[in-house]
């Protein structure tokens, strides 16, 4: 496969440069990490949840959980809670279920990052599909989406 076209032109369209990484399939964020050769905490999971109805991103290390009462008062949510597939369904068009892109903008939804993943130069996560990613410069990520950062992840996923 390829990066989705809707996605490559987001990005491309604001002059930022990415480093595509097609990779053999992998369906979780840790055997994302591990195929294209990042480590689980460098790694940018991309979780949907809806806050107070409305879905926002959530974008946290590989080996972590969001902390769902952290991210609704950083949303500044009445509720929070994780996204159902069927929730998701036509949410990302030409995204694989469970390969969202962070790139909220593109679907007029707000994005939260994990503090621990502003420190990186760079940022990888999934690119549209569960044979590719993408890399960024992080103040590029920044620039493009807007993110929130806030504490977010919680303790590490076993």
């Amino acid at each position: 496969m390829a990066i989705p076209t809707a996605i490559r032109q987001f990005v491309e369209s604001q002059g930022v440069a990415f480093t595509a990484i097609p990779h053999r399939p992998a369906f979780t964020a840790q055997e994302e990490a591990a195929v294209t050769h990042v480590r689980g905490r460098d790694w940018a999971k991309t979780v949907v949840c809806m806050a107070d109805g409305k879905p926002v991103m959530a974008l946290l290390p590989a080996q972590t959980r969001v902390d769902l009462e952290a991210l609704r008062a950083a949303a500044g949510a009445r509720t929070l809670r994780l996204a159902t597939e069927e929730e998701m369904t036509g949410l990302y068009p030409g995204c694989e279920t469970g390969a969202v892109a962070p790139f909220g903008p593109l679907y007029g939804q707000a994005v939260f990052v994990d503090e621990t993943l502003t420190r990186d130069p760079e940022i990888t996560f999934h690119a549209g599909t569960h044979v590719d990613a993408m890399r960024v410069r992080f103040t590029d990520f920044v620039n493009l989406v807007h993110p929130v950062p806030a504490r977010i992840a919680a303790h590490t996923v076993h």
